[in-house]
């Protein structure tokens, strides 16, 4: 019977609902006025002569008064503690406006404790009837509705690590919601340690494992978004050890842009994982090949392509050609930038052009360039999936080798002022035909360079770099998906390691690198230290709340399987083929010198390599990349379907 009238009243309208708390407050202001002389006289009072005139006035003067300070209008079952002091203030207004009423009437008799007995008992019916309305109303409305429903109807036990500000308001906030019960705080700051916020207790990092036990924790919160990255990393060092769920709140940034709200929980980000905060961007660097000019990305859906192109609108270029081979992730990139030149300064001057259009094709890059005026040109476009290159080499050539050559040819007939190659560090002594293949084009853009050295024209640049963080095809988005339905974890070799960068960090690295070039940089970006993908694994496993399956842990939710190395794969990365390397003005690019091939004898190789490729003769091709590409080694034999299937 109560859920039945829960379900009744939460099915009403705002309107119905504002009329039943409106007959209440009638109800109470007749019920408070009728208390308070019955606790002046000490007995059950009855009106006399026109004294009843009082009882008709005090909803006459209490419900205009609750209308205009909004007492109507909150929503009951998320009405807060705040909210007692609208309450406070509603009912002292109309407590005196009542007390002049009574005074100033022609009714004699009337006791001076009366108004202030009227205004204490109002005050606890209006406030108690609220609170009791939330209390009773919510749980009826999240079983309706399904919102924020939980495993069994219970709430998961978490801790807050962080007492500060973030964790007291992520605090009020769980208190809403149906998931989370925080049961304790972990904080570093010993000045807090047992003591109280909100009734819940703030304890030190080493009582951490007591608590999980104590009060069967499944997830830690970490409020702590104005943490430096490397200080989250060592937190979520000290956490992996324990088989919690950790999440956190967004940083103090995204707050700030109004990207997402203080309480809005998140997975741990495997860029807090390396620890590497980013380095202040040098804004002239930023600046320079971008502000007032137009600007064309090739492979612009792509993941680096992509954030290059957001961080470029930011930047102010007049013009921004998005050039692409796939259809749909045009449409992505370019639906998604136009949203956000809507929150950009000066946002309506930037113009946005989608080219669908492959730079295998050389004379609509050229078109292109010359059409729009290109002056700045970041090549992202490339095929980079390791294996699907070794069984596809003929693409990857005609696409990472031949489409560079074809988009430095228009830049140079286009006069474009400068072109930046995003390279990579599998073309540093390459094992595979794609680090082959991008090393290829880094010796296009080389020579080139040194063949137009004493003219005047197009500014040639490379930026090698090696992962990034949730790029498609990466590492990370796998391990995440095969966690989320339960294993196995695919490693290739328990001693694989590879360079990581996030995204953005990249892009902006990127971008300040390709504003130093003076024409045949290689520049080489700083990735920290190297990670072993194995690590990778057992800290997402973890920090998932999971334990890894193995012949110690016989009962645990994850395995990891290891594969074998995929073919051309190598065990380890080099972001340098020699040792020369020297300094720049941003501490973490670095320019590399190293050896290059006139335009003369590459060109040979290209002609070369075209035929070879024509004709699918990819023997000829390895013998080819041998000769030219420095330290070529390929780990397997040529794995091509089509020269595969012909050799039988």
């Amino acid at each position: 019977m109560e859920s039945q009238l829960a379900y009744w009243f939460i099915g009403l309208s705002r309107t119905k609902k504002a009329c039943i708390l409106i007959s209440a407050d009638v109800f109470f202001s007749v019920f408070a006025l009728w208390v308070a002389f019955s606790l002046r006289w000490g007995y059950f009072y009855v009106p006399k002569n026109n004294e009843w005139l009082l009882f008709v006035a005090a909803p006459f003067i209490a419900v205009p008064v609750f209308i205009r300070l909004g007492l109507y209008r909150a929503i009951i079952r998320y009405i807060e503690i705040r909210a007692l002091w609208t309450i406070v203030q509603a009912t002292v207004i109309y407590s005196l406006i009542f007390a002049v009423v009574i005074f100033e009437s022609s009714i004699l008799g009337i006791p001076r404790t009366v108004p202030p007995l009227n205004w204490l008992l109002m005050l606890l019916l209006v406030g108690s009837s609220r609170f009791f309305a939330r209390w009773w109303l919510r749980d009826i409305y999240f079983q309706v509705t399904g919102k924020r429903s939980i495993t069994n109807g219970y709430k998961k036990n978490v801790i807050i690590y962080g007492a500060g500000s973030a964790g007291i308001q992520l605090v009020s906030a769980l208190a809403q919601g149906r998931e989370f019960h925080p049961v304790a705080f972990v904080d570093d700051d010993v000045s807090l340690h047992k003591q109280k916020i909100n009734g819940i207790k703030i304890y030190p990092f080493s009582a951490l494992g007591f608590l999980i036990k104590r009060f069967a924790v499944t997830d830690i919160l970490l409020a702590i978004p104005s943490a430096s990255r490397m200080r989250v990393s060592e937190i979520i060092g000290l956490l992996e050890p324990y088989a919690v769920h950790v999440m956190s709140m967004p940083g103090l940034s995204d707050i700030a842009q109004g990207k997402v709200t203080f309480d809005a929980l998140q997975e741990i980000s495997v860029a807090d994982l390396l620890g590497r905060d980013c380095v202040p961007p040098n804004p002239a660097l930023l600046q320079a090949n971008i502000i007032n000019q137009v600007v064309m990305v090739t492979g612009a859906g792509g993941s680096i392509g992509s954030e290059l192109c957001r961080q470029i609108i930011c930047l102010q270029p007049t013009t921004l050609v998005l050039f692409e081979a796939c259809e749909f992730a045009l449409y992505s990139v370019e639906k998604e930038l136009r949203h956000r030149l809507e929150k950009v300064k000066n946002g309506q001057d930037i113009k946005i052009i989608a080219i669908l259009g492959s730079v295998v094709n050389k004379e609509r890059l050229v078109k292109v360039c010359q059409t729009f005026e290109v002056r700045t040109i970041y090549h992202t476009a490339a095929y980079k999936h390791v294996p699907i290159v070794e069984k596809n080499p003929g693409e990857a050539i005609w696409n990472n080798v031949f489409g560079t050559l074809n988009a430095a040819q228009a830049a140079i007939a286009a006069n474009v002022g400068t072109f930046v190659l995003i390279s990579t560090d599998k073309a540093v002594r390459p094992t595979n035909t794609m680090g082959a293949t991008k090393r290829f084009g880094e010796l296009i853009l080389q020579a080139l360079s040194l063949e137009r050295a004493n003219q005047s024209g197009t500014r040639f640049t490379m930026v090698r770099f090696g992962n990034v963080l949730d790029s498609s095809g990466s590492v990370v988005p796998l391990f995440r998906e095969q966690i989320a339905r339960g294993g196995p974890v695919t490693v290739t070799d328990a001693n694989i390691t590879r360079y990581f960068m996030t995204i953005p960090e990249a892009a902006q690295l990127v971008i300040q690198a390709g504003a130093m070039g003076q024409g045949g940089d290689v520049f080489v970006l700083d990735m920290g230290e190297p990670i072993r993908i194995l690590d990778l694994a057992k800290r997402m496993i973890h920090l998932s709340g999971l334990e890894i399956k193995d012949i110690d842990h016989p009962h645990g939710e994850i395995e990891i399987c290891f594969t074998g190395l995929r073919p051309g794969e190598k065990l380890y990365e080099e972001l340098l083929i020699g040792d020369k390397v020297c300094e720049t003005e941003h501490p973490r690019i670095m320019r590399a010198e190293e050896q290059v091939i006139t335009w003369q004898a590459l060109s040979l190789s290209l002609s070369a390599l075209e035929q070879a490729t024509l004709n699918d003769d990819f023997e000829t091709v390895r013998s080819i990349f041998k000769e030219t590409v420095a330290g070529f080694n390929p780990q397997c034999e040529i794995r091509d379907l089509l020269w595969k299937q012909n050799k039988k």
